[in-house]
């Protein structure tokens, strides 16, 4: 072989990867690799990430991006320690068969040990190992595909990457192994390589002039293995890599297992499955917006920390992210904004996170979320009760409300042959409303920012989310109690709760003096049961209308009450001096203790809303309260106090629509 021909196979063997398999890697195979080595690893390939396109051209152009690049064990917060530290990527270069970057690392730093035993079993691993590398990267895009990565923030030793990273083999130590054994194992690397290519190249010339030489045949056979075995971890890499459903793949490794074939052509293929499963799809899939999962950035790891400093539960999307715990409030304001000094401003040139989170928002949302916890909390403990008798209703608008109960028709009359048809009788009766805006603040200070007091800030939270619930509460036991227990004036000019005869204008007859009791209750439930619909609010009409004919299914009582309404209503017999009977009312009410009653007799009843609705409760912007926060450099509140603030703001609207479903008694 002649000096050009051997200069031609060097410079190939600097370009294609030595596979472990080749003899001039035997080194390698036999352990003699100084500790800790070096690994050849591809760091992303082009393709699809959880929705994102990464075309080849684009990670071409960001090689520049890759070299030095700090490698860490898993993905962390924005400050990351150094305890962490793993390697360090260097000569970051084009792979053309595998479309990705292909860069040397080096093991470095307290993680580097772990690095280095993990690569060598994920290397040795059959099947391949999910062990991987994940690039934290900032990228420009149009669409889902991306136009220029601008970043390159690490390359990350992770479970299951989501772009292409693997370990591709373990490099050896030139310079340990010259001291060791000098320059005799890169002349047998170089002689074995040169061997094997002077084997393939006799054993093409003799395929060619018919030769059937034992010895050529041993050595074209052996080499076909390997390259057979190539081909066997190209396939493995690729169906792993392209994230096809678990049939397809199955489908493509019958294909191209046990057989040689171009990188180009199983890529090719992939390709073509993918396009099947998208038009395959494209008829069943209801569009909506685009999302991505699984595609965290330096925003949605800062959320977690800040949720885990709450003691709050994750978003979905953030449950197995692994994150750098924040110490308190103090070091998320100063990661935030660089404000060392507390003088309430924004200093970019020392935040180190690239972010477009900021403190107050980040705060804001977790806030909100310790509110919507709390409220939760709150019903569970009975603060709810209200919305078991009452309707919810949204409104996009703070126009006063009108509530119109629309009337019956009491009866069809008869028409005589030939005779003339008559106006039915019938109206309505409208209530009205208007949303009343209740509110405040809660003073952020600085100080309280720098005494890292997180503590205080999780109850500010909890304050307001039960503030919210209670003015609820409040609002809607007040329609019972209002006016020494009358309750508001309806718009036919009675009282809600009256003992006037329903015949009469503004009669109600919806108001007894009589103390709780089983009878009692019967008495009651038999009232609201016989009470007339509608038909209209005028002279003649009053009262004349169809039974409503439903039973009440709420008794409301005071605390004082609680024992003697669930006696009624739950328990199984009923004892009366010398006798014990069944309770034949069981199951014909529900109790509710009305928290916000002070009177321990007055008690009233109900009907399911579902079915004969009286009570309403109109939200403007929800029924929680909202958590604002004002803290920019430009607040006055920040210029003037030192202090960021959290607003709370809640538009409320609660009126009685139909007294017939209520019944009061005010015990004297």
């Amino acid at each position: 072989m002649t000096e050009d021909n051997k200069t031609e196979l060097m410079e190939k063997r600097q370009e294609t990867p030595p596979n472990p398999q080749v003899a001039g890697c035997r080194l390698v195979m036999e352990g003699e690799v100084s500790a800790p080595g070096r690994f050849e690893v591809v760091a992303i390939t082009a393709g699809t990430a959880n929705g994102w396109e990464f075309d080849a051209g684009v990670l071409k152009e960001s090689l520049s991006l890759w070299d030095g690049v700090h490698c860490f064990v898993d993905h962390g917060l924005a400050s990351r320690s150094v305890r962490d530290i793993a390697g360090i990527l260097r000569h970051p270069t084009w792979d053309e068969p595998l479309q990705g970057i292909r860069a040397v690392l080096e093991p470095f730093g307290p993680a580097g040990d772990l690095l280095s035993e993990l690569g060598k079993q994920a290397l040795q691993a059959h099947p391949p190992s999910l062990v991987g590398f994940s690039a934290d990267i900032y990228f420009k895009h149009h669409g889902r595909r991306v136009e220029q990565i601008t970043r390159v923030v690490s390359v990350d030793l992770v479970y299951n990457p989501a772009r292409g990273g693997a370990f591709l083999r373990l490099l050896n130590h030139v310079e340990e192994k010259r001291k060791r054994k000098g320059e005799k194992i890169m002349e047998e690397n170089e002689k074995m390589a040169l061997e094997n290519t002077e084997v393939e190249l006799r054993g093409q010339f003799n395929l060619a002039t018919g030769s059937e030489s034992a010895l050529t045949e041993a050595q074209l056979a052996e080499t076909t293995r390997v390259r057979q075995q190539m081909c066997t971890w190209a396939l493995e890499a690729g169906l792993s890599a392209s994230h096809l459903p678990k049939p397809v793949t199955d489908r493509l490794r019958r294909q191209f297992q046990e057989r040689i074939f171009e990188t180009g052509e199983l890529q090719s293929a992939i390709e073509d499955q993918r396009q099947m499963l998208a038009e395959l799809e494209a008829s069943r899939v209801v569009l909506g917006p685009g999302r991505v999962s699984n595609m965290v950035d330096s925003t949605d790891r800062i959320q977690a920390a800040v949720d885990d400093l709450f003691g709050l539960p994750r978003e979905k999307h953030l449950l197995g992210l692994g994150v750098q715990p924040l110490s308190g409030i103090r070091e998320l304001y100063l990661t935030l904004t660089g404000d060392h000094e507390l003088h309430g401003g924004f200093h970019p040139e020392r935040v180190q996170l690239a972010t477009t989170a900021d403190f107050s928002g980040l705060v804001k949302n977790a806030l909100n979320k310790i509110v919507t916890n709390t409220w939760d909390e709150l019903g569970r403990a009975g603060y709810d009760w209200w919305q078991a008798v009452s309707v919810q209703e949204h409104f996009t608008t703070l126009n006063s409300i009108t509530g119109t109960l629309v009337g019956t028709v009491s009866d069809l009359p008869a028409i005589s042959e030939g005779g003339e048809y008559t106006e039915l009788v019938v109206g309505d009766s409208p209530e009205t409303a208007s949303f009343t805006k209740y509110g405040g603040y809660i003073p952020l200070t600085l100080e309280l920012i720098d005494r890292d007091e997180t503590r205080k800030l999780r109850a500010y939270a909890r304050e307001l989310a039960s503030a919210g619930m209670r003015k609820i509460s409040r609002l809607v036991a007040a329609i019972f109690s209002a006016n020494n227990g009358i309750g508001p004036t309806m718009a036919d000019t009675g009282a809600l709760f009256n003992a006037t005869a329903v015949t009469t204008a503004g009669g109600h007859a919806n108001l007894l003096t009589t103390a709780l009791s089983a009878n009692q209750w019967d008495v009651v439930s038999q009232a609201v049961y016989n009470q007339p619909i509608l038909v209209k609010n005028e002279a003649g009409s009053y009262g004349i209308g169809p039974a409503m004919a439903v039973n009440p299914k709420f008794i409301l009582v005071p605390r004082a009450l609680q024992k003697t309404a669930l006696e009624i209503c739950t328990g199984s017999l009923v004892r009366e001096e010398n006798y014990v009977f069944d309770n034949v009312l069981k199951g014909t009410a529900l109790p509710v203790v009305v928290p916000d009653w002070t009177d321990a007799n007055n008690w009233a009843a109900a009907c399911d809303p579902r079915v004969a609705p009286a009570i309403f409760v109109g939200e403007r912007f929800g029924l929680k309260p909202e958590v604002f926060i004002a803290g920019d450099e430009l607040s006055p509140a920040v210029f003037m106090n030192d202090e960021h603030r959290l607003k709370v703001r809640h538009f409320l609207a609660v009126w009685v629509n139909d007294f017939r479903p209520l019944h009061k008694s005010n015990v004297a």
